[in-house]
């Protein structure tokens, strides 16, 4: 079916273990699809979810003790949940790649950035060790890391943070992904650098047509990459639309709150940044109903405490998790 989405998730799940051998959950009820060249982000405050949706999608989540306990994934029409490791690896590189926050731990400083991405394309796509060499070369020329020949012999500590996190995307790319999850990655990396690196991940995808998951806070660099944009919170997603709909007129007063306090260039000094109140509630402590009623300005006492909001349609493309969408107005960017 030329029409099915490359990746579809659906009512996922995911719980770790808690004291008195408890699961608590941390994700539940997340649905959205990927399609193929698509750019799509999950934005939200940290401990909304949004990387251990991620992982759960790199089959990752066992690796800190959880575990999917309802939904499903699928990539390509294969559904990826009851997948057995030895598969698991054998998607990771040629299908699915990661670029993980803070680069330099992704990186083992006890070997070259030639040889780790070497050892990469030498287990996935089976090159010997000549043409492994010579395609870390080529990625980290694709990559933009100048003297490239020269720097495939240097180790980690030798590049800066923008670079290492080139060398990171040098390395997933180089096993030519179908989907690219890139979780945080421009997070502690100035301005400028941040620029550069969301420029390279644009190029890389029009070159080669990988699809992108990009993970952030970060709402003003979305603005610069994805398409579409699902918002969430409390291990939910609260809105879905694309990244237009989102900016300009969002649905839910959360996606709302987080574009209020995106800074604005000019801002007097004397002025107090706008902040949305209280702060998100950690799992196992998610409030009855609505999960945002308790720091929203527009919730209805009886109604917004009271019942649980599914992710209903709010327009031709959009999706919202609010009770009272329809009744209030909510602001979105404003264009000076």
């Amino acid at each position: 079916m030329e029409n099915r989405p490359l990746l579809e998730v659906r009512d996922l799940a995911v719980s770790f273990p808690a004291a008195g051998g408890e699961w608590l959950p941390v994700v539940e009820d997340v649905s959205f699809t990927l399609g193929q060249g698509e750019s799509a982000a999950l934005v939200g405050e940290s401990g909304s979810g949004k990387t251990v949706t991620s992982l759960a999608i790199m089959g990752l989540v066992g690796v800190s003790s959880g575990r999917i306990t309802a939904g499903s994934i699928t990539f390509d029409g294969r559904e990826l949940t009851a997948l057995p490791e030895r598969e698991w690896q054998r998607l990771r590189g040629p299908s699915l790649g990661m670029i993980f926050q803070q680069p330099i731990r992704s990186l083992n400083p006890a070997f070259t950035v030639g040889e780790q991405i070497a050892e990469s394309v030498r287990r996935h796509l089976g090159l010997d060790r000549r043409r492994a060499r010579a395609r870390a070369i080529e990625m980290l020329d694709l990559v933009q890391i100048p003297r490239a020949a020269q720097r495939v012999d240097d180790y980690p500590h030798q590049f800066s943070g923008g670079m290492c996190q080139r060398v990171m995307i040098a390395m997933v790319m180089a096993c030519n992904p179908r989907l690219l999850i890139a979780d945080e990655p421009t997070t502690a990396l100035d301005v400028t650098v941040q620029k550069r690196i969301l420029d390279l991940l644009r190029e890389l995808q029009e070159q080669t047509g990988v699809s992108l998951l990009f993970v952030s806070h970060d709402l003003a660099v979305v603005a610069e990459l994805c398409q579409r944009v699902m918002v969430m919170y409390a291990g939910q997603i609260v809105e879905s639309a694309s990244a237009a709909d989102v900016f300009f007129r969002p649905t839910h007063p959360y996606t709302s709150g987080l574009l209020a306090a995106i800074p604005k260039p000019g801002l007097l000094t004397d002025r107090r940044l706008t902040a949305i109140p209280g702060s998100i509630p950690a799992p196992g402590h998610w409030p009855v109903g609505c999960r945002f009623h308790d720091r929203c300005p527009y919730r209805e006492p009886g109604v917004c405490d009271v019942d649980r909001p599914g992710l209903v349609p709010a327009g031709s493309t959009a999706e919202t998790r609010c009770l009272r969408t329809k009744e209030i107005e909510l602001r979105g960017v404003t264009v000076p």
